[in-house]
């Protein structure tokens, strides 16, 4: 196991909830990795807590889908399968259409300046070959397209969805032939915005979909042949 990743303290949450938290961030960025056994007393002993808050959150991370019980052998990350991704996938899929459509009607210009900048903060983080900051830069500038919706509902649901969809985001990140790409991807999402040109925007935002899908399933592929 991976000792990139440790507690931190929170005095407005409880304990429990500051090992969730810590536990889901390690999954969702991969420093635990898919497959990875979750020992409580390793995991107590590194976040320097009991073992019951380890079981709470591994019983929550369970629920959510992020942690397979695997019967002799206790909790592991949940894999990262073609199905589970492509049901998460098709979803988003629709949203963020939904999201640049809208947001092509309602955006300011005060938001076209900050999706400017959050375009090229994403270039600059791109060059720094840090995966972390890339899928930080990346989550930034989708966050301001679906705020600019202006929908609260939507904007709720694209969040509940969000926190699984950085799991893939994030394997899709790491692929680093694919950076270029997703760079032209931005960049037309956003002359789209500017022209207020839903069609081109609403297909840009499918095909930068589409293009993840297709790289995280050979990511995929390639792994279980590794196995």
């Amino acid at each position: 196991m991976q000792d990139s990743f440790q507690v931190k303290m929170d005095e407005f949450l409880p304990l429990r909830d500051v090992v969730f938290n810590t536990l889901r961030q390690a999954i969702l960025t991969g420093d635990l990795k898919p497959g990875e056994r979750l020992m409580e007393i390793h995991l107590a002993n590194k976040l320097g807590v009991s073992r019951t808050p380890i079981r709470e959150a591994i019983r929550k991370l369970e629920l959510e889908g992020l942690v397979t019980m695997i019967p002799r052998r206790g909790a592991e990350v949940a894999q990262i399968t073609e199905k589970s991704m492509n049901d998460v996938l098709e979803v988003r899929r629709a949203m963020d259409a939904l999201c640049v459509e809208l947001a092509c009607e309602r955006i300011s210009e005060e938001e076209l300046d900050k999706l400017k900048l959050a375009c090229e903060g994403f270039e600059q983080a791109v060059k720094t070959k840090d995966a972390k900051k890339i899928a930080q830069a990346d989550v930034a500038l989708h966050d301001i397209i679906v705020q600019a919706t202006g929908n609260q509902r939507l904007i709720q649901l694209v969040n509940n969805l969000s926190e699984q969809m950085y799991r893939y985001r994030f394997e899709y990140i790491k692929d680093f032939s694919q950076h270029d790409r997703l760079v032209e991807e931005h960049k037309i999402i956003y002359e789209s915005m500017v022209r207020k040109d839903k069609d081109t925007a609403s297909q840009a935002a499918k095909t930068h979909i589409d293009n993840q899908k297709r790289a995280i399933i050979k990511q995929i592929r390639l792994e279980r042949e590794k196995r």
